[in-house]
């Protein structure tokens, strides 16, 4: 378990933003939803929309301020599409997932998301720990109610559940030093067949290369085997009479 999120609207004004927001929130599993000064709820719109999340509406608690909402949290993060200022910490939903990810499971975290039109006002900033900016197209940045909550709630699903790809290795990764040494013996063969570097940066490049392909032990024997092939064709011609 981690720490249980509650997702508070600032006086949303439609009734179906309410309702797309629970589902929302119920895809990724969360499901503690407070409602600051609701122009219209409960609403049918907000059911019709809810799509099956009745159960989120049906638990969300109307308060009257942010004050009450956010009363039994320890972490607060707001989020707000304001420019970037020296008073404040600025971060990212992925950044945001993280940390409340890490929080103690006694712990409660609040995100905050202003009304459709103003978003968060300057009194609510003052119960939040830190501001969250989600990155789009400077040129057109608007997201709407239920994306914002979908993007934040996404985020700390996957933070939560930790899902990663994971690539099978028949080895254990090859150790630094071996792979330096394949270093050493490939540029030692380049030399031997006369390759010509004419950038002088080529071995920082091929650097990149295998590093970025992380080698296993195994992967790493086969090219030096493949190196000392090489060497032992050109000793053997080498040896031949003229």
């Amino acid at each position: 378990m981690t720490a249980p999120v509650r997702i508070v609207l600032i006086d949303p004004s439609h009734p179906g933003n309410i309702g797309s927001v629970a589902r929302a929130m119920k895809n990724m599993a969360v499901t503690d939803l407070v409602l600051v000064r609701p122009r219209s709820f409960p609403h049918p719109e907000s059911n019709m929309l809810a799509a099956g999340a009745d159960d989120v509406l049906a638990n969300a608690r109307v308060v009257s301020t942010v004050s009450e909402a956010v009363a039994d949290c320890g972490f607060v993060a707001g989020t707000t599409s304001r420019p970037r200022s020296y008073y404040w910490e600025f971060t990212t939903p992925r950044d945001v997932a993280g940390r409340i990810v890490a929080l103690p499971d006694d712990n409660r975290a609040a995100l905050l998301f202003g009304s459709e039109k103003y978003g968060l006002g300057t009194e609510d900033l003052q119960y939040c720990n830190v501001l969250v900016r989600i990155p789009a197209n400077p040129e057109y940045c608007s997201l709407n109610l239920a994306m914002s909550v979908q993007l934040l709630t996404y985020e700390i699903f996957m933070a939560r559940e930790q899902p990663h790809s994971q690539t099978q290795l028949e080895l254990p990764l090859a150790a630094a030093g071996d792979v330096e040494h394949f270093y050493n013996h490939l540029h030692q063969v380049m030399n031997e067949v006369d390759f010509e570097d004419k950038t002088g940066h080529l071995m920082d490049r091929i650097r990149r290369l295998f590093n970025r392909a992380q080698m296993d032990r195994n992967e790493l024997n086969i090219l030096r085997g493949i190196l000392s092939a090489v060497q032992g064709r050109r000793g053997q011609s080498s040896s031949r009479p003229q």
